[in-house]
Protein backbone atom coordinates (compact mmCIF):
# COMPACT_ATOMS: atom_id res chain seq x y z
CA UNK A 1 0.00 0.00 0.00
CA UNK A 2 1.02 3.44 -0.80
CA UNK A 3 0.49 6.73 0.49
CA UNK A 4 -1.62 9.47 -1.50
CA UNK A 5 -1.10 13.08 -0.84
CA UNK A 6 -4.40 14.73 -1.80
CA UNK A 7 -3.77 18.67 -2.20
CA UNK A 8 -6.40 21.08 -1.49
CA UNK A 9 -7.95 23.20 -3.86
CA UNK A 10 -6.16 26.02 -3.85
CA UNK A 11 -2.67 24.28 -3.83
CA UNK A 12 -4.05 22.16 -6.43
CA UNK A 13 -4.36 25.01 -8.73
CA UNK A 14 -0.88 26.77 -7.70
CA UNK A 15 0.70 23.08 -8.32
CA UNK A 16 -0.79 22.78 -11.77
CA UNK A 17 0.51 26.65 -12.49
CA UNK A 18 4.35 25.98 -11.72
CA UNK A 19 3.94 22.36 -13.33
CA UNK A 20 2.60 23.69 -16.80
CA UNK A 21 5.49 27.29 -16.52
CA UNK A 22 8.07 24.39 -15.44
CA UNK A 23 7.55 21.50 -17.86
CA UNK A 24 8.34 23.31 -21.20
CA UNK A 25 11.36 24.94 -19.26
CA UNK A 26 12.63 20.65 -18.44
CA UNK A 27 10.92 19.22 -21.43
CA UNK A 28 13.92 19.96 -24.00
CA UNK A 29 16.21 18.81 -21.38
CA UNK A 30 14.58 14.98 -20.62
CA UNK A 31 16.06 11.72 -22.72
CA UNK A 32 14.81 10.83 -25.79
CA UNK A 33 13.54 7.10 -23.84
CA UNK A 34 12.00 8.47 -21.14
CA UNK A 35 7.95 8.06 -21.53
CA UNK A 36 6.29 8.70 -18.13
CA UNK A 37 4.48 11.98 -17.32
CA UNK A 38 5.78 13.73 -20.51
CA UNK A 39 3.29 15.20 -23.12
CA UNK A 40 2.79 13.05 -26.68
CA UNK A 41 4.22 9.99 -24.80
CA UNK A 42 2.50 6.86 -23.70
CA UNK A 43 3.28 3.10 -22.31
CA UNK A 44 2.51 2.05 -25.61
CA UNK A 45 5.29 4.36 -27.10
CA UNK A 46 7.89 2.92 -24.35
CA UNK A 47 6.69 -0.99 -25.18
CA UNK A 48 7.66 0.03 -28.64
CA UNK A 49 10.87 0.83 -28.20
CA UNK A 50 11.70 -1.77 -25.87
CA UNK A 51 10.69 -4.12 -28.95
CA UNK A 52 12.79 -2.29 -31.18
CA UNK A 53 15.77 -2.71 -28.75
CA UNK A 54 15.20 -6.42 -28.41
CA UNK A 55 14.99 -7.16 -32.21
CA UNK A 56 18.04 -5.49 -32.64
CA UNK A 57 19.83 -7.99 -30.19
CA UNK A 58 19.35 -6.52 -27.34
CA UNK A 59 17.42 -9.31 -25.61
CA UNK A 60 19.45 -8.98 -21.98
CA UNK A 61 18.14 -6.81 -19.65
CA UNK A 62 18.39 -5.27 -16.27
CA UNK A 63 15.12 -4.78 -14.86
CA UNK A 64 15.70 -2.31 -12.12
CA UNK A 65 13.38 -1.69 -9.51
CA UNK A 66 14.22 1.53 -7.15
CA UNK A 67 13.05 0.91 -4.08
CA UNK A 68 10.08 2.76 -2.91
CA UNK A 69 11.05 6.14 -5.36
CA UNK A 70 8.43 8.30 -4.58
CA UNK A 71 9.24 7.63 -0.70
CA UNK A 72 12.72 8.03 -0.84
CA UNK A 73 13.82 11.18 -2.82
CA UNK A 74 15.88 13.28 -1.27
CA UNK A 75 14.48 16.36 -1.00
CA UNK A 76 17.42 18.55 -0.85
CA UNK A 77 19.09 16.67 -3.92
CA UNK A 78 15.94 17.35 -5.27
CA UNK A 79 16.08 21.00 -5.02
CA UNK A 80 19.84 21.23 -6.09
CA UNK A 81 19.03 19.88 -9.26
CA UNK A 82 15.90 22.28 -9.83
CA UNK A 83 18.01 25.09 -8.87
CA UNK A 84 20.55 24.23 -11.91
CA UNK A 85 17.75 25.49 -13.77
CA UNK A 86 15.50 27.37 -12.43
CA UNK A 87 17.04 30.38 -11.44
CA UNK A 88 14.17 32.09 -9.94
CA UNK A 89 14.34 31.86 -5.84
CA UNK A 90 10.61 32.40 -5.66
CA UNK A 91 9.52 29.33 -7.66
CA UNK A 92 12.58 26.91 -6.05
CA UNK A 93 11.17 28.08 -2.44
CA UNK A 94 7.68 27.82 -3.15
CA UNK A 95 8.39 24.20 -4.39
CA UNK A 96 10.63 23.26 -1.21
CA UNK A 97 7.42 24.16 0.74
CA UNK A 98 5.10 21.80 -1.29
CA UNK A 99 7.87 18.73 -1.17
CA UNK A 100 7.98 19.42 3.10
CA UNK A 101 4.43 20.65 3.37
CA UNK A 102 3.69 17.45 5.33
CA UNK A 103 0.09 15.81 5.43
CA UNK A 104 -2.67 15.02 7.47
CA UNK A 105 -3.01 10.78 7.98
CA UNK A 106 -6.56 10.26 10.03
CA UNK A 107 -6.61 13.52 11.33
CA UNK A 108 -3.11 13.60 12.35
CA UNK A 109 -0.58 15.82 11.12
CA UNK A 110 2.75 13.77 9.52
CA UNK A 111 6.10 15.42 8.27
CA UNK A 112 7.56 14.79 4.64
CA UNK A 113 10.99 14.98 5.24
CA UNK A 114 11.75 12.98 2.91
CA UNK A 115 10.25 11.84 -0.77
CA UNK A 116 7.67 12.93 -3.11
CA UNK A 117 4.15 13.32 -2.31
CA UNK A 118 2.32 10.73 -4.71
CA UNK A 119 -1.17 13.22 -5.92
CA UNK A 120 0.46 16.47 -6.08
CA UNK A 121 0.63 17.89 -9.45
CA UNK A 122 4.36 18.88 -9.17
CA UNK A 123 5.11 15.16 -8.11
CA UNK A 124 5.34 13.55 -11.87
CA UNK A 125 7.61 16.04 -13.08
CA UNK A 126 9.77 16.18 -10.08
CA UNK A 127 10.20 12.85 -10.45
CA UNK A 128 11.13 13.31 -14.21
CA UNK A 129 13.52 16.08 -13.11
CA UNK A 130 15.67 13.66 -10.46
CA UNK A 131 15.68 10.77 -12.62
CA UNK A 132 16.88 12.58 -15.72
CA UNK A 133 20.29 12.59 -14.39
CA UNK A 134 20.18 9.02 -14.79
CA UNK A 135 19.23 8.94 -18.20
CA UNK A 136 21.65 11.51 -19.24
CA UNK A 137 24.09 8.86 -17.65
CA UNK A 138 23.11 5.70 -19.09
CA UNK A 139 23.24 7.99 -22.52
CA UNK A 140 27.01 8.91 -21.24
CA UNK A 141 27.78 5.48 -20.78
CA UNK A 142 26.59 4.46 -24.16
CA UNK A 143 23.84 1.87 -22.46
CA UNK A 144 20.22 1.57 -24.01
CA UNK A 145 17.33 2.18 -21.70
CA UNK A 146 13.51 2.46 -21.80
CA UNK A 147 12.21 4.10 -18.61
CA UNK A 148 8.38 4.62 -17.86
CA UNK A 149 8.34 6.94 -14.53
CA UNK A 150 10.44 4.74 -11.85
CA UNK A 151 10.25 1.62 -13.88
CA UNK A 152 13.15 1.19 -15.83
CA UNK A 153 15.05 -1.43 -18.16
CA UNK A 154 18.63 -1.40 -19.34
CA UNK A 155 19.65 -3.57 -22.55
CA UNK A 156 22.74 -5.28 -23.24
CA UNK A 157 23.40 -8.25 -26.13
CA UNK A 158 24.53 -10.63 -23.72
CA UNK A 159 23.92 -12.15 -19.77
CA UNK A 160 27.66 -10.74 -19.07
CA UNK A 161 27.29 -7.48 -20.49
CA UNK A 162 23.90 -6.60 -18.69
CA UNK A 163 25.41 -7.89 -14.93
CA UNK A 164 28.32 -5.45 -15.32
CA UNK A 165 25.37 -2.70 -16.53
CA UNK A 166 23.90 -3.44 -13.11
CA UNK A 167 26.67 -3.30 -10.44
CA UNK A 168 28.57 -0.17 -12.45
CA UNK A 169 25.25 1.83 -12.38
CA UNK A 170 24.00 0.51 -9.01
CA UNK A 171 26.83 2.83 -7.09
CA UNK A 172 25.89 6.02 -9.32
CA UNK A 173 22.24 6.10 -8.28
CA UNK A 174 22.44 5.24 -4.62
CA UNK A 175 25.93 7.57 -4.41
CA UNK A 176 25.28 10.65 -6.39
CA UNK A 177 21.17 10.42 -6.61
CA UNK A 178 20.57 9.31 -2.94
CA UNK A 179 18.38 6.93 -4.07
CA UNK A 180 18.18 2.99 -2.93
CA UNK A 181 18.43 0.10 -5.57
CA UNK A 182 15.97 -2.67 -4.41
CA UNK A 183 17.97 -5.52 -4.78
CA UNK A 184 15.80 -8.31 -4.02
CA UNK A 185 13.77 -7.48 -7.08
CA UNK A 186 16.25 -5.89 -9.70
CA UNK A 187 16.63 -9.24 -12.30
CA UNK A 188 19.01 -9.55 -14.62
CA UNK A 189 16.90 -11.74 -17.13
CA UNK A 190 16.56 -12.56 -20.96
CA UNK A 191 13.74 -10.10 -21.99
CA UNK A 192 11.12 -12.87 -22.27
CA UNK A 193 11.56 -13.64 -18.54
CA UNK A 194 10.15 -9.98 -17.33
CA UNK A 195 7.23 -7.74 -17.15
CA UNK A 196 7.43 -4.89 -17.73
CA UNK A 197 4.33 -2.08 -17.74
CA UNK A 198 1.91 -5.37 -17.36
CA UNK A 199 3.41 -6.81 -20.43
CA UNK A 200 5.70 -9.77 -21.37
CA UNK A 201 7.63 -10.66 -24.33
CA UNK A 202 8.45 -13.80 -26.45
CA UNK A 203 10.44 -14.92 -28.94
CA UNK A 204 8.94 -16.06 -32.71
CA UNK A 205 10.04 -16.36 -36.27
CA UNK A 206 9.40 -12.75 -36.40
CA UNK A 207 11.56 -11.83 -33.69
CA UNK A 208 10.49 -10.26 -30.35
CA UNK A 209 6.78 -9.97 -30.10
CA UNK A 210 4.60 -8.24 -27.33
CA UNK A 211 2.07 -10.70 -25.23
CA UNK A 212 -0.11 -9.85 -22.09
CA UNK A 213 1.75 -11.05 -18.71
CA UNK A 214 0.42 -14.09 -16.66
CA UNK A 215 0.10 -12.08 -13.49
CA UNK A 216 -1.98 -9.04 -15.56
CA UNK A 217 -3.86 -12.34 -17.36
CA UNK A 218 -4.90 -13.09 -13.07
CA UNK A 219 -5.88 -9.86 -12.28
CA UNK A 220 -7.86 -9.17 -15.25
CA UNK A 221 -9.62 -12.78 -14.43
CA UNK A 222 -10.17 -11.32 -11.08
CA UNK A 223 -11.74 -8.59 -12.01
CA UNK A 224 -13.90 -9.97 -13.68
CA UNK A 225 -15.15 -12.19 -11.06
CA UNK A 226 -15.73 -9.85 -8.64
CA UNK A 227 -17.96 -8.21 -11.48
CA UNK A 228 -19.65 -11.15 -12.21
CA UNK A 229 -20.09 -12.37 -8.59
CA UNK A 230 -23.41 -13.87 -8.12
CA UNK A 231 -23.77 -11.92 -5.15
CA UNK A 232 -22.88 -8.45 -6.00
CA UNK A 233 -25.99 -7.18 -6.74
CA UNK A 234 -25.55 -5.08 -9.21
CA UNK A 235 -28.60 -5.92 -11.76
CA UNK A 236 -28.27 -7.11 -15.47
CA UNK A 237 -27.90 -3.21 -16.76
CA UNK A 238 -25.32 -1.57 -14.23
CA UNK A 239 -23.24 -5.24 -15.00
CA UNK A 240 -23.32 -4.63 -18.47
CA UNK A 241 -21.97 -0.86 -17.85
CA UNK A 242 -19.10 -2.17 -15.56
CA UNK A 243 -17.84 -4.86 -17.52
CA UNK A 244 -18.04 -2.73 -20.63
CA UNK A 245 -16.10 0.35 -18.81
CA UNK A 246 -13.57 -2.86 -17.63
CA UNK A 247 -13.61 -4.51 -21.20
CA UNK A 248 -12.39 -1.06 -23.09
CA UNK A 249 -10.20 0.42 -20.44
CA UNK A 250 -8.33 -3.20 -20.82
CA UNK A 251 -8.38 -4.09 -24.03
CA UNK A 252 -7.09 -0.78 -25.21
CA UNK A 253 -4.18 -0.59 -23.05
CA UNK A 254 -2.97 -4.05 -23.93
CA UNK A 255 -4.10 -3.71 -27.91
CA UNK A 256 -0.50 -4.42 -28.86
CA UNK A 257 -0.11 -7.59 -27.36
CA UNK A 258 -0.73 -11.18 -29.19
CA UNK A 259 -3.91 -11.87 -27.44
CA UNK A 260 -6.12 -13.64 -29.86
CA UNK A 261 -6.51 -17.03 -28.21
CA UNK A 262 -5.73 -16.17 -25.15
CA UNK A 263 -8.81 -13.76 -25.52
CA UNK A 264 -11.13 -16.56 -27.32
CA UNK A 265 -10.72 -18.93 -24.37
CA UNK A 266 -11.29 -15.75 -21.68
CA UNK A 267 -14.35 -14.57 -23.55
CA UNK A 268 -15.27 -19.25 -23.37
CA UNK A 269 -15.09 -18.20 -19.77
CA UNK A 270 -16.90 -14.77 -18.89
CA UNK A 271 -19.78 -16.25 -20.89
CA UNK A 272 -19.84 -19.13 -18.50
CA UNK A 273 -19.75 -16.49 -16.02
CA UNK A 274 -22.75 -14.60 -17.03
CA UNK A 275 -24.73 -17.41 -17.30
CA UNK A 276 -24.58 -18.65 -14.05
CA UNK A 277 -24.83 -14.75 -13.25
CA UNK A 278 -28.32 -15.22 -15.04
CA UNK A 279 -29.29 -18.70 -13.58
CA UNK A 280 -28.74 -17.10 -10.10
CA UNK A 281 -30.99 -14.37 -10.77
CA UNK A 282 -34.13 -16.60 -12.16
CA UNK A 283 -33.77 -18.44 -8.84
CA UNK A 284 -37.27 -19.71 -8.42
CA UNK A 285 -38.34 -22.82 -10.22
CA UNK A 286 -41.08 -21.33 -11.72
CA UNK A 287 -38.84 -18.18 -13.01
CA UNK A 288 -36.79 -20.34 -14.45
CA UNK A 289 -39.41 -22.59 -16.29
CA UNK A 290 -41.10 -19.34 -18.09
CA UNK A 291 -37.82 -18.16 -18.96
CA UNK A 292 -36.24 -21.27 -20.68
CA UNK A 293 -40.06 -21.89 -22.44
CA UNK A 294 -39.69 -17.96 -23.57
CA UNK A 295 -36.03 -18.74 -25.18
CA UNK A 296 -37.92 -21.53 -27.04
CA UNK A 297 -37.63 -24.98 -24.56
CA UNK A 298 -40.85 -27.16 -24.91
CA UNK A 299 -42.49 -27.63 -21.64
CA UNK A 300 -41.10 -30.74 -20.74
CA UNK A 301 -37.37 -30.16 -21.39
CA UNK A 302 -37.81 -26.72 -19.85
CA UNK A 303 -39.69 -28.08 -16.48
CA UNK A 304 -37.01 -30.61 -16.09
CA UNK A 305 -34.46 -28.67 -16.44
CA UNK A 306 -35.79 -25.59 -14.16
CA UNK A 307 -36.15 -28.16 -11.63
CA UNK A 308 -32.16 -29.31 -12.08
CA UNK A 309 -30.47 -29.52 -8.41
CA UNK A 310 -27.10 -29.55 -9.68
CA UNK A 311 -24.98 -26.29 -8.82
CA UNK A 312 -24.53 -22.72 -10.36
CA UNK A 313 -21.14 -23.28 -12.42
CA UNK A 314 -22.39 -26.54 -13.56
CA UNK A 315 -25.57 -25.47 -15.20
CA UNK A 316 -23.73 -22.66 -16.65
CA UNK A 317 -21.74 -24.96 -19.07
CA UNK A 318 -24.52 -27.14 -19.58
CA UNK A 319 -26.32 -27.90 -23.16
CA UNK A 320 -30.09 -26.03 -22.35
CA UNK A 321 -28.07 -23.00 -21.20
CA UNK A 322 -26.03 -22.71 -24.45
CA UNK A 323 -28.75 -23.01 -26.83
CA UNK A 324 -31.16 -20.41 -25.46
CA UNK A 325 -28.76 -18.29 -23.44
CA UNK A 326 -26.61 -18.24 -26.63
CA UNK A 327 -23.47 -15.96 -27.63
CA UNK A 328 -25.30 -14.11 -29.94
CA UNK A 329 -28.59 -13.37 -27.80
CA UNK A 330 -26.08 -11.87 -24.61
CA UNK A 331 -24.32 -9.75 -28.19
CA UNK A 332 -27.86 -8.83 -28.95
CA UNK A 333 -29.10 -7.76 -25.38
CA UNK A 334 -25.59 -5.88 -24.61
CA UNK A 335 -23.17 -7.53 -23.10
CA UNK A 336 -19.53 -6.76 -24.25
CA UNK A 337 -16.67 -9.24 -25.07
CA UNK A 338 -12.77 -8.99 -25.10
CA UNK A 339 -12.28 -10.70 -28.47
CA UNK A 340 -15.11 -8.58 -30.29
CA UNK A 341 -14.13 -5.46 -28.81
CA UNK A 342 -10.23 -6.43 -29.73
CA UNK A 343 -10.93 -6.67 -33.16
CA UNK A 344 -12.58 -3.34 -33.77
CA UNK A 345 -9.80 -1.75 -31.85
CA UNK A 346 -7.23 -3.92 -34.13
CA UNK A 347 -9.13 -2.12 -37.55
Amino acid sequence: MRTLGIPTAVDRVIQQAIAQELLPIFEPQFAETGYGFRPKRSAHDALRKCKEYANQGYSYVVDMDLEKFFDKVNQSKMIEILSRTVKDGRVISLVHKYLIAGAMNRGRFEETKLGLIQGGNVSPLCSNIMLNELDHELERRGIRFVRYADDMLLFAKTKRSAQRILEHIVPYIESKLLLKVNREKTVVAYIGKIKFLGYGFYPSKDGIKLRVHAKSISKMRAKVKELTSRSNGLGYEMLKLKLKQFITGWTNYFKLADMKKMLETTDKWLRRRIRMYIWKQWKKVRTRYAMLKKLGLDHNTALKFACTRKGYWRVANSQILKITVTDARLRQTGYTFFSDYFRAVQV
